[in-house]
């Protein structure tokens, strides 16, 4: 399985983004996916996550209200749109999934697969 995150990039405080991932090697729609970041200095934490049809989500309570996670099974393409950013949000962000079909986990121990991360940089 193969992950490919881009869309990060430099933007003011209050700016938006949309971060994409692009999965291959198995059947994208079976799986949930997950967003993680790990800002400089710190542990890597959870984003969001989404159910492989994209029915559920669950957010962070830092991003809830201000970023959505998305998909496109027919792309193979998961999203994250990031509003009302702060430079908090200044981290390389991740997607990630596991190995179990149909399971959400926010932890990043039940994640099997890694993109490289895509670096978004908040600026005041």
């Amino acid at each position: 399985v193969q992950l490919q995150a881009s869309g990060g990039g430099l933007v003011q405080a209050g700016g938006s983004l949309r971060l994409s991932c692009t999965a291959s090697g198995r059947i994208f729609s079976n799986y949930a996916m997950d967003w993680f970041r790990q800002a400089p200095g710190k542990e890597r934490e959870f984003v969001a996550a989404i159910s492989w049809a994209g029915g559920s989500t669950v957010y962070a309570d830092s991003v809830k209200g201000r970023f959505t996670i998305s998909r496109d099974n027919v792309k193979n393409t998961m999203y994250l749109q990031m509003n009302s950013l702060k430079p908090e949000d200044t981290a390389v962000y991740y997607c990630a999934t596991g190995k179990r079909a149909t399971i959400m986990s926010t932890q990043d121990s039940g994640m099997d697969y890694w993109g490289k991360g895509t670096l978004v940089t908040v600026s005041s």
